[in-house]
């Protein structure tokens, strides 16, 4: 190569690095990414405090809780969802006024279910407790405090996202696994054991409600304006299908396997799963970048399907990061949860790409409801059936429960795929406008 077509090659390089670093997508998604990160090593931390200290059987009660926990928590994800479309929309707008008014109404309005949701788990926890072979209800009444703290986390985390505030986002996710952390930890030694891994995740959602309000405090002063709730229960519905859809893809396996596996084997697969989540949370900063920013794209005609590409490329990048991780130091990852779990290794790199297929996934999902998708629904609901029918039928043994699982959420992604290409022609401004009454 002559040395010109060297230096028009060398500049091209530059140019490009430049423009990547330039990139308001990639410092949005890095800025995430930073938050996003830190809160998995916050919840691969917890659990390993938790196995380690605990012991595979305990653990297993642990892992059951945390699920259950995860599934509950879909109203926290439909709040924050449903909130972040429409402080998007409002921001675009020019009305950030209407923010805290929003704020204040949603607060007002979840008060009454979340009475209603406590008096009902008070009654319900000593089946549920059987049903899971717990030792007790008690962690689980305080793991339904935590549900309900989490809804109202949704309202400060909802407004971050929607009107891109993503570095008081990122640091309300690092910090909130970081408490919750450090609340096991001291619970633990207090001997509470598991009634305090509940108690960890009722401290964590506290920290970060009262650290979204100070994020938001400048946000909060502005005189409020009115805006129409009833603009939101539009969007509810499908934002409830995609939540719960995404929800029980990763939490209905440790719940069944809790009910179909010996208490030892649960344990192991509980880890395995928490792996898996991990790749899951590493990338979900991705979706959570894209889905205000294909309400923008939509609405100004700005190249949304190239967005969801790139997105995907950097989600894609960082799974196989995390997959080459379990690859290469399994043996260390699970030692770090403490002995007897080594029968797990085998599966490391399956529940790897579960969780990368599973982000996947949910960025599609994310894709589908920024623009106010419907027929991903039957599609993701088909997809929870198989992955519980599969489960219910092959139960044997871990592997038969991880290859469950991955069926379910490969057959997921290939359908969902198609959607959108047939989807992506279609798409109008119009279609990501609130309907104002």
């Amino acid at each position: 190569m002559s040395l010109p077509t060297e230096s028009i090659t060398r500049r091209s390089h530059i140019a490009r690095l430049d423009r990547l670093r330039r990139s308001r997508l990639v410092r949005q998604n890095l800025i995430l990414f930073l938050g996003g990160f830190s809160a998995g090593i916050g919840g691969f931390v917890y659990h390993a405090i938790a196995t380690r200290y605990l012991g595979p059987r305990t653990y297993g009660e642990v892992a059951a809780i945390v699920a259950v926990f995860t599934v509950g928590t879909t109203a926290y994800q439909i709040l924050t969802i449903v909130l972040a479309r429409y402080s998007a929309h409002l921001q675009a707008e020019g009305r950030p006024g209407s923010l805290p008014y929003i704020a204040r109404r949603a607060a007002l309005v979840l008060a009454p279910p979340s009475m209603l949701f406590l008096a009902g788990a008070a009654l319900l926890a000593g089946p549920a407790a059987r049903f899971l072979n717990l030792d007790s209800p008690l962690p689980l009444l305080w793991t339904a405090l935590a549900m309900v703290a989490y809804s109202y986390l949704a309202i400060p985390r909802g407004l971050l996202q929607g009107s891109q505030h993503f570095t008081g986002f990122s640091v309300n996710l690092a910090s909130e696994l970081a408490v919750r952390t450090g609340g096991l930890t001291l619970l633990l030694v207090l001997g509470l054991r598991v009634n305090g891994a509940a108690l960890a995740l009722v401290a964590g959602a506290a920290w970060g409600i009262l650290l979204g309000l100070y994020s938001l405090r400048n946000v909060l002063r502005l005189a409020p304006e009115q805006a129409q709730l009833r603009t939101m229960v539009h969007f509810a519905l499908t934002a409830a299908a995609g939540t719960a859809g995404i929800l029980l893809l990763y939490n209905v396996d440790v719940v069944l396997s809790a009910h179909f596996l010996n208490k030892h084997s649960v344990g192991v697969y509980g880890v395995l799963n928490k792996l898996g989540t991990i790749v899951y949370f590493l990338t979900l900063s991705v979706s959570q970048v894209l889905f205000p920013r294909v309400v923008e794209a939509v609405a100004t005609k700005n190249h949304p399907g190239r967005l969801l590409l790139m997105s995907g490329g950097i989600m894609g990048l960082l799974g196989l990061c995390a997959i080459g991780g379990f690859w290469l130091f399994g043996w260390l990852v699970l030692a770090l949860f403490g002995p007897g779990l080594q029968e797990g290794l085998p599966y490391l790199v399956l529940v790897g790409v579960i969780g990368l297929g599973l982000s996947l996934d949910n960025l599609l999902v994310q894709f589908f409801m920024a623009v106010h998708d419907r027929v991903f629904i039957p599609i993701l609901a088909a997809a929870c059936a198989l992955e519980a029918a599969l489960i219910t039928l092959f139960h044997a043994g871990i592997g038969q429960v991880v290859g469950d699982v991955l069926t379910a959420v490969l057959l997921l992604l290939g359908a969902l795929m198609v959607r959108w290409l047939l989807l992506l022609p279609g798409l109008r401004p119009e279609m990501v406008t609130a309907e104002e009454d």
